[in-house]
């Protein structure tokens, strides 16, 4: 462990974390998805027929988005926890 400037302990050979603002460039990104990706729901309110393999539903289509969104973060989430070991 290291001592950055700021008197946290990052690992070592970790490099120095980005920051803007005092706050970091990750927490960043994620807040600009977030507000990205809540927008382009709103904006997807009309109903839509969504076809599994063997019945039909019919739901608004910002349903469809959060659960693929929800679905897509779910793997991203196990297939970070999977490499890091």
């Amino acid at each position: 462990m290291t001592k950055t400037s700021g008197g946290t302990s990052t690992p070592s050979g970790g490099g120095k974390r980005s920051e803007i603002a005092g706050i970091p460039t990750r927490a960043i990104a994620i807040g600009v998805i977030v507000v990205l990706a809540v927008w382009f729901l709103l904006a997807n309110l009309n109903k839509v027929k969504i076809q599994f393999w063997v019945f039909t539903v019919e739901a608004p289509l910002w349903i469809a988005l959060l659960a693929t969104l929800l679905a897509g973060a779910a793997l991203g989430w196990l297939l970070k926890g999977r490499q890091s070991r």
